[in-house]
């Protein structure tokens, strides 16, 4: 059985969190880093913009006044408020054969490990296979917006994923919420005017959920986090080894960190 490390972090900057992520990247291109899960969360809540997403869609004032964070990502998709949430990030290299073959077949593989550890928390979920049309392309918030392979409960979605392929490997991260207002979101957002605000609101309530709604109780992010590392090791077939950072990744996250994650000239480049 194939050996992974498991990395859990604690709750901290959205910029250090991106920054961990790209590190292990990196580092198992080179073949420093083993295939790597990592369960983490974020603290303060944090704005995430898309690769490509236009940095006009948020509302700094408003960003500001709750005290949340923006940063970009690596990945592409849309805006998601990282709050209350368990986020996972898979990375591993390109011939690894459960990343193998197109984003889409490694993409529809890891939500079949997705949607098993929301069965262990006995949430009643479906994977959608086809791409929903009729979705505005300006839509700025990526749990209103249908994808390939989504993930739903009570026909809302319930898990937001984005994976990248570079030359060092794949990754793949996503945000289950567990709870708290998803339309906290519109608040960190730039809307025509505060009518067009509500109505993003309304639309994202009838499109996506969180546990706590889908599953009438709350779950603690400890349990949700075991029912993670359970499912991909019954899935994928492996074993994972908890590990840290090593002194290579932490200096590689703290340049990353302050060169890019941590700039505007990131943040802002679109």
């Amino acid at each position: 059985m194939q050996s992974w490390r498991l990395l859990t972090t604690p709750p901290i900057r959205g910029a250090w969190n991106m920054a961990a992520d790209e590190a292990i990247l990196r580092h198992i291109g080179s073949g420093d880093s083993p295939p790597t899960l990592r369960l983490y969360a974020w603290s303060p809540a944090c704005l995430s913009l898309g690769y490509s997403q236009p940095f006009a869609n948020v509302d700094m004032q408003r960003l500001a006044a709750h005290g949340w964070d923006v940063v970009r990502r690596v990945t592409g998709g849309r805006a998601i408020l990282h709050a209350d949430e368990l986020t996972y990030s898979i990375i591993a290299p390109n011939d690894e054969p459960r990343m193998a073959g197109s984003i889409l077949e490694s993409y529809n593989r890891l939500a079949q490990a997705l949607s098993l550890a929301l069965q262990y928390l006995n949430i009643p979920i479906e994977i959608k296979e086809e791409r929903i049309s009729g979705t505005p392309n300006a839509n700025p918030v990526c749990f209103e917006v249908s994808s390939t392979y989504e993930i739903t409960a009570n026909g809302k979605k319930l898990i937001g994923s984005a994976q990248a392929r570079k030359k060092e490997g794949a990754l793949q991260h996503g945000s289950l919420p567990l709870s708290g207002d998803l339309t906290r979101i519109c608040e960190a957002l730039v809307f025509d005017d505060e009518a067009a605000r509500a109505e993003a609101s309304q639309r994202l309530l009838a499109r996506a959920t969180t546990v706590e709604a889908a599953l009438g109780r709350t779950i603690a992010w400890e349990t949700a986090s075991r029912a993670f590392i359970r499912a991909f090791e019954m899935q994928f077939g492996i074993q994972f080894e908890k590990g840290e950072l090593s002194t290579s990744e932490r200096t590689a996250i703290n340049e990353l960190v302050s060169e890019k994650y941590g700039c505007l000239s990131w943040t802002q480049r679109v």
